[in-house]
């Protein structure tokens, strides 16, 4: 793998600048944040040591986020990602995707639905590392007591994306 073909954009929605970091094969990383230096830092390597090149996002990346914000919500579940973890991990992030939009699963639930019941410490790990959050939905993984739990990007961000899933799912 080398980092020729990292690409930046950031792209503005309801709840602020969100950047993403993409390759042909998908994105790498995904979040609220204005720097995507911010995101590349948390890469592994190559893709941290790269310099991207910055400009509009590809497609279709830019229209699919937009749907998603405009009420589409389930514009972004085909996106393409690309998340370096192997075994456990990537079962949880596979899971997240499963999860449809307006609807949560505890870490507990996560961790059963990918095959190792009991792991709900583990499954509350996949959730922080992943670079993809809003298109691998961890915002959707709560806590067993119906309490949201926790979100790199604070749980009122949490909690908005959460809303405007279900009030989409209402119209």
């Amino acid at each position: 793998m080398n980092a020729q073909g990292l690409r930046s954009t950031t792209l503005p929605t309801p709840l602020g600048p969100f950047s993403l970091l993409t390759i042909e094969d998908g994105i790498l990383a995904a979040g609220f944040t204005a720097d995507p230096a911010a995101l590349r830092a948390e890469l592994p390597p190559p893709w941290r040591d790269g310099d991207p090149s910055a400009g509009a996002a590809p497609e279709p990346f830019a229209s699919a986020l937009a749907a998603y914000f405009d009420g589409e919500v389930e514009a972004i579940d085909a996106l393409p990602v690309v998340q370096s973890g192997s075994g456990f991990r990537a079962a949880a992030w596979r899971e997240m995707r499963r999860v449809r939009p307006g609807t949560t699963v505890s870490y507990q639930e996560l961790a059963a639905s990918a095959g190792k019941p009991g792991a709900a410490r583990a499954a509350g790990a996949a959730c922080a590392y992943n670079l993809v959050p809003l298109v691998v939905p961890c915002h959707r993984v709560r806590r067993s007591d119906g309490s949201l739990g926790g979100y790199y990007y604070g749980l009122a961000v949490k909690r908005w994306l959460l809303d405007h899933e279900r009030g989409a799912g209402s119209r």
